[in-house]
């Protein structure tokens, strides 16, 4: 019997439980959920799967359950993963995860390799999904003998059609911390056209573009993280454009780019009494002073907002001009704006989310001088607000993953990210039986003035 443990159960645990739960009983597997909120754990296993109540600071209980595992999933927030991974070393098992792979994980990369330990991180949707059906694309064009010219990558967690009730088009179906923070991690680097190119947080979201998916309308992209280091990961040094970024709904990211310019989205410093400030006063600690000036005013006049812009009634369906309490203590302003924005964008019980990815890879076709673009797309609707499109996409190749590891159908060792065909190949080919696949499309490249 071999053993998995699986340590976090949150948002996009479940149907990765539901998955490994499904093949227990084929494959022999004993499942293990570990998490510090026990009543959490039993809402989302079966009766055959064993819940531990687990601290990742308790090296003692850490280790132990690593050592009875065969191979450990770690769901926790990135940080904490180079603890687990130590743990994984010590005992010579496995692990895999679906965040960015740090600087401290790949330094793991040789002792893993030494122990015979795999630590493939990258093997969820974004990052994950995106790598894998990105090189299935780009590999097979290679081996066709064509000159790839452009690669662009696109993807947004958003609310399903039949949910979409508030004039954002968005709800939170993933970390709302995370999507408060976008864009803080430095400057966004891409190249374009063989230029390089750097947006600052501070004008990151008024530089977007339109994106039009077939059967889901019109989106809009900004650029995100480094979109350099991509080049070696995907083995595209030498081409002249490399861009990838994060879909919205058109107008959001101008409405958002208001809270960024106020100031609203720092996670840096503590504002004081936030338990007794109101939305309303909230919002006013960002403005200048005035004593007769409304505070909706003053936002609009500093903002440089017509009154019959959109983001005027997008703000005011906010409740951000509320005289509601925020009601939590020793807060950041980013902390205070997820909680007045989780009061609107929360799933309700009766709604479904969507994930959207985009690929478009230009190349010059072999033999001929003929420009072409082919685009790849994907969107997932969620079940419900348990197994929500975010779930599935981030849960299942993670699953798949360990089903592969576990059979011998990977054999790698060291740190990896999802970007070899050993990997991608099989997953992608098992996330098709459960409707998540690509159409392609190819084009003549449109030429540029």
């Amino acid at each position: 019997m071999k053993n998995i443990l699986v340590i976090g159960s949150g948002r996009s645990s479940s149907t990765l439980i539901r998955y490994l739960e499904s093949n227990a009983k084929e494959y022999g597997w004993q499942l293990t959920v570990a998490d510090q909120d026990l009543n959490l754990v039993s809402q989302k296993i079966g009766p055959a799967t064993r819940a531990v109540s687990f601290s990742v600071f308790d090296s003692d209980q850490r280790d132990a359950e690593v050592k009875k595992a065969d191979v450990v999933i770690s769901m926790l927030p990135a940080r904490f993963h180079p603890l687990v991974a130590q743990s994984c070393l010590r005992f010579s098992h496995s692990m895999i995860t679906a965040s960015y792979e740090s600087d401290e994980m790949r330094s793991m990369d040789h002792e893993a390799k030494v122990k015979g330990v795999l630590l493939l991180n990258e093997m969820g949707l974004d990052p994950g999904i995106d790598h894998m059906s990105a090189m299935r694309i780009l590999d097979r064009l290679k081996e066709q003998g064509h000159n790839l010219t452009g690669f662009e990558s696109f993807t947004g967690g958003l609310v399903a059609p039949q949910s979409d009730d508030n004039p954002w088009h968005y709800k939170f179906s993933w970390a709302p911390m995370n999507v408060v923070l976008a864009g803080q991690e430095g400057p966004a680097k891409f190249i374009q056209c063989g230029k390089y190119k750097y947006i600052p947080y501070t004008r990151l979201f008024r530089r977007t573009e339109f994106i039009d998916i077939e059967g889901y309308g019109r989106f809009e992209g900004y650029a995100n993280r480094d979109s350099l280091k991509y080049l070696e990961k995907y083995n595209l040094q030498g081409i002249p454009t490399i861009y990838r970024g994060t879909l919205r709904r058109p107008g959001f990211s101008k409405a958002w780019d208001v809270f960024v310019q106020l100031g609203a989205t720092d996670n840096s410093y503590v504002m004081e009494n936030s338990e007794n400030l109101t939305h309303r006063e909230f919002i006013n600690s960002f403005l200048y002073y005035h004593p007769t000036d409304s505070v909706e005013g003053k936002m609009y006049r500093m903002m440089h907002i017509d009154q019959d812009s959109d983001i005027v009634y997008m703000m005011e369906w906010l409740g951000i001009f509320s005289d509601e309490k925020v009601g939590i203590k020793n807060a950041t302003p980013a902390q205070i704006l997820q909680h007045i924005l989780s009061k609107k964008w929360k799933l309700q019980a009766d709604d479904k989310d969507m994930i959207v990815m985009w690929h478009k890879i230009s190349y010059r076709e072999k033999g001929n001088e003929k420009n072409l673009d082919l685009t790849s797309s994907l969107a997932v609707i969620g079940e419900d607000t348990n197994h929500t499109a975010m779930a599935k996409t981030v849960g299942l190749p993670l699953g798949i993953a360990a089903k592969l590891y576990l059979t011998g159908q990977i054999q790698l060792t060291g740190a990896h990210i999802p970007t070899c065909k050993e990997i991608y190949e099989p997953v992608l080919q098992e996330l098709e039986e459960y409707g998540i696949r690509f159409k392609e499309k190819v084009f003549i490249e449109k030429v540029k003035f």
